[in-house]
């Protein structure tokens, strides 16, 4: 498929849907959610800042009412129909290898209890995206021992807790292959109160058997 025939579908299945019984704020919604999915895709910016850049294209520089703002969800469907149309040629070879390095760390860090999260367990992982795990520890530092031995050099930030009223936790950060991989560090008690998913049939995380799966799936 050419780039303009895919432009085409992608433009006018988006002029289409805002002719149906859409609010203008529905309307504006949509074309904003769009717009951060090209943004996503092709820069690699967070969700969050795709969001402000696409409403500031869509609506200028003026104040932003909230009720136009897409939600998370909205904008995944879109990056998905993005990669669709634009990306078929190499999106799903590089999600199929972020998926198996992505199982290759999990194996090595069986004993944390690793999960993968992100764009890699959605499906929508692109160029810019790099490998996000949560894993689940008695004590923080046996995962940073554990790097040290293994002579992996490993940068360390944080990220919020998925808990609002819990105190950030530690990402330990390195390349593997060329690829970024953060590891989010919580403790076991937390395992049981992750973020569960609004909608059941969307997977927020994924253990070890499910990335496998994943992986054998794509292979197929």
């Amino acid at each position: 498929m050419s780039d303009f025939t895919r432009a085409g579908r992608f433009y006018g299945y988006h002029s289409r849907m805002s002719k149906q019984t859409y609010t203008e704020a529905d309307a504006l919604r949509m074309e904003i959610a769009a717009a951060a999915a090209k943004l996503i895709a092709e820069e690699g910016v967070s969700y969050a800042t795709a969001k402000r850049k696409a409403a500031r294209q869509v609506l200028g520089d003026g104040r932003i009412s909230h009720d136009v703002l897409p939600g998370n969800e909205l904008i995944e469907g879109e990056v998905r129909i993005y990669n669709e149309l634009f990306l078929a040629d190499s999106q799903p070879a590089r999600l199929r290898r972020l998926r198996q390095l992505a199982l290759d760390v999990m194996e090595e860090l069986a004993q944390f209890d690793p999960y993968l999260i992100g764009a890699v367990l959605n499906g929508t992982a692109g160029e810019h995206s790099d490998i996000h795990l949560q894993l689940f520890a008695d004590n923080p530092k046996e995962v940073e021992i554990f790097l040290l031995n293994r002579n992996v050099n490993f940068e360390v930030s944080e990220t919020p807790h998925f808990r609002p009223q819990r105190d950030p936790v530690e990402v330990l950060s390195f390349l593997r292959e060329g690829e970024g991989v953060h590891l989010a560090l919580f403790s076991p008690d937390d395992l049981r109160g992750a973020v569960r998913a609004r909608d059941e049939r969307r997977l927020e995380r994924a253990n070890l058997d499910v990335v496998r799966a994943l992986v054998a799936e794509g292979e197929g």
